[in-house]
């Protein structure tokens, strides 16, 4: 959870970070690791670092859109059309 929130500066609650660790899990996205006390460090498997591309670039090609079009000085009228029939 620390290193969520230091690297996305995003804090989530216990609960939400143990049920999405475990539905990943149960995904074999990712796996359990040996941890040290009370942490319970995971990595990320084959399959989930070809999810995670995928999503990734996915991502990628829709920020590309945005960055495009604000680029171009773009407004909401020349993204739907002034009639907004697009």
């Amino acid at each position: 959870m620390k290193d969520v929130e230091k690297s996305s500066g995003v804090r989530i609650a216990p609960g939400t970070h143990y049920e999405t660790s475990a539905q990943l899990e149960k995904e074999s996205l990712i796996e359990r690791v040996d941890g040290d006390g009370c942490r319970r460090p995971y990595r990320l498997t084959a399959l989930g670092a070809a999810v995670l591309d995928n999503q990734l670039r996915a991502q990628r090609r829709v920020a590309n859109v945005g960055l495009k079009r604000l680029s171009r000085e773009w407004t909401f009228g020349s993204l739907v059309g002034e009639s907004g029939s697009r």
